[in-house]
């Protein structure tokens, strides 16, 4: 039975061209949306926190909007609300989601003038009219995104009229006109718009309009230097986040069960050479493509790689709910995302305490790694050596942590934020604050802590055989980079690269990231 969604204007959702009466609820009408256009697990405590502002149940509430959602989009042989006791996601492979559609229609060169237009009139329509919750701020926020995304696709459908060559120059120009409205600060749309003008010999204006538009980009700050108007400079503009959205939609999270029944989310994006990036605390599948630590690289590494990651266990999208998180558990865990997979002669990675782990299932799968690349590792944690006054310390930090990390007040997450990344500034501190709380729970925030502090692969390191690669940032302050060097000097014919950074964690926008996906590149090409 076909379903189709009209996100644009009124929100329906018909069955064979027929409407589904929605539930009156506007909550619940607002999940739908929310599950049906990011058709990914989501926790159902995240859930809560979207669409309640603190009921008495919100569980019970979130239970109540479900049932009603699944009698929408659920058949008798088919189930496309799926949800378990920690997550829900909307299987959206057969429904015809018209704003997805608009999109996959514009990914396509060549698409004819009338469907522009078309396209353009249905992107006119306001999107989710009437599911505005303003008592939501966290779904409000997730709306306005996805609004702004619906402008930056009109802009794109008009940029394409500008220059359609089957678009008569006068409507050309009615065309570039809108989209320099639209958008008055892309030089694109400025260039194209004196360009059209250049080609309709309309000289006597455009003198008027170029002043007029340099002075606009020089208040702005913004640089515009428009060639010849007969060969306009084309300024490639990369949204990045448009990018990682667009491989965030592509990407599908799978699930794998440990030997203790244990359930691990994992996803792959990309094609080519595979590389397996070791889990690390923190992380999430879904929320790490937002971020301005990881979302650079994994865009990067998945260009021209098969690119396979997964949450840790007690972590992300994994299970939070588990008996056992230890260092063994943590390899076995590599082990059966990699067999899920059916990966072989990958490039491993490992980040943080993912290095220990990488080093250890190295040694163990010798033949199934094709290189290693450690980031920021540590071959020995905390507890190995320390003295009494650092134990204490530690733990002390522990119970701050067990007591501290579920407030709303950042506070004390700040603590770890400055350490990870200490030249971060405000916005980006508070998006990894934020992170921390979406990743995993107080109680396995400490678990996590604790067994960190027991990791000792120190002896495994000159067993190691496969090509290593070693980078460390040189002004680390959680794993100084005497560590990275010790590391690599232990390991056989292992290089060592320091980057000019002062992030255990790297921040996409500095220079040390570019330099890290370059040194990765170079070193797989090698083997």
């Amino acid at each position: 039975m076909g379903i189709s969604v009209q996100m644009l204007g009124d929100f329906l959702v018909t069955r064979d061209g027929s409407p589904v009466n929605l539930p009156p609820s506007k909550i619940t009408r607002a999940l739908l949306a929310f599950l049906l256009l990011a058709a990914r697990p989501h926790r159902r405590d995240r859930l809560c926190e979207i669409f309640w502002e603190l009921p008495d149940d919100p569980r019970a509430s979130l239970r109540w909007s479900l049932s009603k959602i699944r009698s929408i989009v659920n058949d008798s042989d088919k189930e496309r609300l799926i949800a378990d006791r920690e997550r829900v996601s909307m299987d959206t492979e057969d429904v015809a989601i018209d704003i997805a559609q608009i999109a996959l229609t514009l990914d396509s060169p060549k698409v004819l003038a009338s469907e522009l237009e078309a396209i353009y009139r249905q992107l006119q329509e306001p999107f989710l009219d009437g599911v505005d919750l303003p008592d939501q701020e966290l779904f409000q926020q997730w709306l306005l995104s996805e609004r702004q995304e619906i402008v930056q696709l009109r802009g794109k459908v008009l940029s394409r009229l500008a220059s359609h060559p089957w678009v008569s120059l006068p409507d050309q120009l009615v065309w570039a006109r809108r989209w320099e409205e639209l958008e008055p600060f892309n030089p694109n749309a400025a260039t194209q718009l004196l360009q059209v003008m250049a080609s309709l010999g309309m000289d006597s204006e455009i003198e008027h309009e170029r002043s007029r538009l340099a002075n606009r980009f020089r208040k702005a700050g913004i640089a515009w230097s428009p060639s010849k108007l007969g060969e306009p400079e084309v300024q490639e503009v990369v949204d990045d986040r448009a990018r990682g959205r667009k491989l965030l939609t592509q990407q599908k999270v799978e699930f794998c069960t440990a030997d203790d029944g244990v359930r691990i989310a994992y996803a792959k994006m990309g094609e080519g050479l595979p590389i397996v990036k070791a889990a690390n605390w923190l992380s999430h599948l879904e929320h790490d493509w937002d971020s301005p630590i990881w979302s650079p690289l994994f865009r990067e590494l998945s260009v021209d790689h098969q690119f396979i990651r997964y949450d840790e266990r007690g972590n992300g999208l994994s299970d939070w709910e588990v008996d056992n998180i230890s260092f063994e558990s943590f390899v076995t865990d590599l082990e059966t995302v990699v067999d899920a997979c059916g990966v072989d002669n990958f490039t491993l990675l490992g980040i943080s305490q993912g290095a220990a782990v990488s080093i250890e299932y190295a040694v163990r799968h010798p033949s199934r790694v094709r290189q290693l690349i450690l980031f920021g590792g540590y071959h020995a944690g905390w507890r190995i050596g320390a003295s009494e006054a650092t134990v204490r310390e530690r733990e002390a930090v522990m119970t701050l942590t067990e007591t501290g990390w579920g407030q709303d007040n950042p506070a004390y997450r700040q603590i770890f934020s400055s350490t990870f990344m200490p030249s971060a500034n405000a916005s980006e501190l508070a998006w990894f604050n934020e992170f921390q709380r979406l990743t995993t729970s107080p109680e396995n925030a400490v678990r996590f802590l604790s067994v960190f502090g027991s990791i000792d692969v120190r002896e495994k390191l000159k067993e190691v055989t496969v090509p290593t690669l070693v980078i460390h940032s040189l002004g680390d302050q959680r794993i100084p980079v005497q560590t990275g060097c010790e590391i690599a000097s232990a390991i056989p014919g292992a290089r060592f690269v320091g980057l000019n950074s002062d992030g255990h964690l790297l921040l996409g926008r500095e220079p040390a990231s570019q330099v890290f996906v370059e040194e990765v590149r170079q070193f797989i090409s090698r083997y």
